[in-house]
Protein backbone atom coordinates (compact mmCIF):
# COMPACT_ATOMS: atom_id res chain seq x y z
CA UNK A 1 0.00 0.00 0.00
CA UNK A 2 2.76 2.54 0.76
CA UNK A 3 4.77 1.92 -2.34
CA UNK A 4 1.64 2.38 -4.63
CA UNK A 5 1.08 5.59 -2.34
CA UNK A 6 4.73 6.80 -2.99
CA UNK A 7 4.43 5.71 -6.93
CA UNK A 8 1.27 7.75 -7.48
CA UNK A 9 2.83 10.39 -5.50
CA UNK A 10 5.85 10.31 -8.16
CA UNK A 11 3.71 10.97 -11.21
CA UNK A 12 1.77 13.71 -9.52
CA UNK A 13 4.08 16.73 -10.71
CA UNK A 14 2.77 20.37 -9.82
CA UNK A 15 3.56 23.05 -12.18
CA UNK A 16 5.23 24.81 -9.85
CA UNK A 17 7.58 21.57 -9.99
CA UNK A 18 9.30 22.28 -13.15
CA UNK A 19 10.81 24.66 -14.72
CA UNK A 20 9.27 26.43 -17.22
CA UNK A 21 7.61 29.87 -18.28
CA UNK A 22 8.26 32.46 -14.63
CA UNK A 23 11.45 30.39 -14.11
CA UNK A 24 12.74 31.85 -17.55
CA UNK A 25 11.36 35.11 -16.99
CA UNK A 26 12.87 35.45 -13.28
CA UNK A 27 16.42 34.66 -14.52
CA UNK A 28 15.68 36.86 -18.45
CA UNK A 29 14.73 40.01 -16.06
CA UNK A 30 17.59 39.50 -14.08
CA UNK A 31 20.19 39.16 -17.08
CA UNK A 32 18.44 42.23 -18.21
CA UNK A 33 18.79 44.07 -15.33
CA UNK A 34 22.29 43.19 -14.14
CA UNK A 35 23.11 44.23 -18.35
CA UNK A 36 22.04 48.20 -16.89
CA UNK A 37 24.10 47.50 -13.49
CA UNK A 38 27.23 45.75 -15.17
CA UNK A 39 26.81 49.06 -17.89
CA UNK A 40 26.65 51.91 -14.87
CA UNK A 41 29.54 50.45 -13.22
CA UNK A 42 31.90 50.69 -16.40
CA UNK A 43 30.78 54.18 -16.78
CA UNK A 44 31.96 54.94 -12.80
CA UNK A 45 34.56 53.57 -13.45
CA UNK A 46 35.66 55.16 -16.63
CA UNK A 47 35.24 58.65 -14.61
CA UNK A 48 37.03 57.42 -11.26
CA UNK A 49 39.75 56.58 -13.59
CA UNK A 50 39.82 59.45 -15.54
CA UNK A 51 39.96 61.65 -12.48
CA UNK A 52 43.30 59.75 -11.21
CA UNK A 53 44.85 60.23 -14.10
CA UNK A 54 43.78 64.00 -13.77
CA UNK A 55 45.16 64.19 -10.49
CA UNK A 56 48.41 62.01 -11.00
CA UNK A 57 48.97 64.53 -14.10
CA UNK A 58 48.82 67.47 -11.29
CA UNK A 59 50.79 66.19 -9.05
CA UNK A 60 53.67 65.25 -11.74
CA UNK A 61 53.14 69.06 -12.85
CA UNK A 62 53.08 70.55 -9.47
CA UNK A 63 56.45 68.35 -8.49
CA UNK A 64 57.54 69.24 -11.81
CA UNK A 65 57.70 72.93 -11.57
CA UNK A 66 58.69 72.45 -7.61
CA UNK A 67 61.96 70.97 -9.37
CA UNK A 68 63.05 73.62 -12.01
CA UNK A 69 62.31 76.51 -9.40
CA UNK A 70 65.60 78.02 -8.85
CA UNK A 71 64.92 80.00 -5.73
CA UNK A 72 64.68 77.16 -3.55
Amino acid sequence: MLIVLAAVGAAKTSLLAQPGTVAFLVVFGMAVILYFVFRSMSKHLRKVNQMARDEAEAVARAEGQDASDPSR
